[in-house]
């Protein structure tokens, strides 16, 4: 094993078998106990559906792959609380502003693009899903320009955020559900046609571990570029396939989940197919809501740890009156940070309409709470200055683990919304374990 510079001979000999594994991987252990409860979950909602029903449904293709998509729209609303939370702020609004945006950009595609654009018109999934997300944005601008230049604490400004936007959401559309949206909007929800097929996923996959191994050996360069103690190749090459077991089974998994017969009966009519006497199998594969939730997780992961904006945040987080005697401009950070948040929130709407092919008032309601648990139960502490977005992503999987499994065993929303409160506070009881262990 390859020491650090500035560790002596046998520094790690205390440690048992598991601990210096996990310090040669560098594995965050904080992430394993999460994985570990997912896993947990998992199992226990499918055994729980064995024993009661005599078959298991969690642990397969189709309610794995319908999760994953579920996920998507909690998990970009989660990348961007982080960096919210970090800088020791919150935002109550997000789900009013979801439902708000969602709801302007139904009445765009359905009232008015086609009265000037004409009905079907490809630019109006487009012009559609802009306006979504250019509105969230201007609407977190504002949020963060009250909280930095007014200085009304965000929790006071993100709750009236919450009362106002849903106010205005059934206002605009006077209540009604504006259905359906356009057909091309309609595949950024997911579903058969909104899904990249077996031959995309495994492009996908492959350009996913293609990815891994070029982190690693690139990573590998720099530590050696800087004089950082390396990793032992053991566990450089155990990174790596692990990454890429996860990647190739993630791809396994969505293309064993195949087409309804119903929509392969209409797909084989529209080209002209005849369908086998033993049925056809077409292969979902990758929903694009959970592409697009990989494209927000790297961009956000890259921004928060790549650049000064990053670094910025993280600064505020960690002392806010440090950082703006260090010369960061902390008031026009909060206006980017929430603006940033909005702008998610809009991407959200554009995810969550489109799954729904409509637009109702009701649309991200409670959304503030399961996107604050996931950042939470992700690592990103309340005290500020601690967060990770993968870990926001693998929160907002575990929370939406939790509902789905609680549909599919018949909890009613009352204990459902008992046991993400139960969950909630949990998380953030150890959260502050953790800190004091730490300490």
């Amino acid at each position: 094993m390859t020491s650090s510079p500035t560790s002596k001979p046998g520094a790690d000999q205390h440690l048992s078998p598991v601990g210096r594994f996990l310090k040669a991987t560098e594995i965050d252990t904080r992430l394993l106990g999460m994985i570990g409860a997912l896993v947990l979950i998992w199992i226990g909602f499918h055994m729980f559906g064995v024993v009661a029903k005599g078959n298991g449904s969690f642990l397969t293709p189709r309610n794995l792959w319908n999760l994953s998509v579920q996920t998507a729209s909690i998990g970009i609303m989660a990348t961007g609380m982080v960096l919210v939370i970090v800088t020791r702020h919150i935002d109550l609004s997000v789900g009013s502003v979801l439902g708000f945006c969602a709801i302007v950009m139904g009445m765009v595609q359905v009232y008015i693009l086609p009265d000037y654009l004409g009905l079907g018109h490809p630019l109006i999934w487009v012009i559609a899903a802009a306006v979504g997300m250019a509105l969230g944005t201007c609407i977190g601008a504002f949020h963060g320009w009250l909280i930095a230049y007014r200085g009304i604490p965000s929790f006071i400004v993100s709750l009236g955020g919450l009362l106002v936007w849903r106010g205005a959401a059934f206002l605009v559309a006077r209540g009604e559900t504006i259905s359906p949206v356009d057909s091309t909007f309609v595949l950024l929800g997911g579903g058969p046609y909104g899904s990249v097929g077996a031959v995309g996923s495994w492009i996908v996959g492959l350009l996913a571990c293609a990815a891994i191994l070029w982190m690693l050996v690139n990573g590998r360069k720099q530590r050696a570029k800087h004089g950082f103690a390396q990793r032992p190749m053991w566990a450089e090459y155990f990174l790596g396939a692990l990454g890429c077991a996860v990647a190739i089974g993630a791809t396994l998994l969505v293309n064993a989940y195949p087409w309804p017969k119903g929509i392969v009966a209409q797909y084989a009519a529209a080209h002209n197919m005849t369908v086998p006497e033993g049925g056809m199998f077409i292969s979902h594969g990758y929903a694009i809501p959970v592409l697009i939730l990989i494209a927000v997780g790297i961009f956000m992961t890259i921004l928060a740890t790549r650049t000064r904006f990053g670094r910025y945040v993280f600064a505020i987080g960690g002392n806010p009156d440090a950082a703006e005697l260090s010369g960061i401009n902390t008031r026009w950070m909060t206006v980017k940070i929430f603006a940033l948040m909005g702008f998610l929130t809009g991407l959200s709407s554009v995810v969550a309409s489109a799954r729904l092919n409509s637009a109702t008032n009701a649309l991200g309601t409670l959304d503030e709470l399961y996107v604050i648990a996931a950042a939470v139960i992700g690592g990103t502490s309340l005290a500020g200055g601690v967060g990770t977005i993968y870990g926001a992503i693998l929160g907002a999987l575990v929370m939406q683990s939790l509902q789905t499994g609680m549909v599919l065993i018949g909890f009613d929303a009352a204990m459902q919304n008992i046991v993400v409160g139960v969950v909630l506070v949990l998380a953030v009881y150890v959260d502050i374990l953790y800190r004091k262990k730490t300490k």
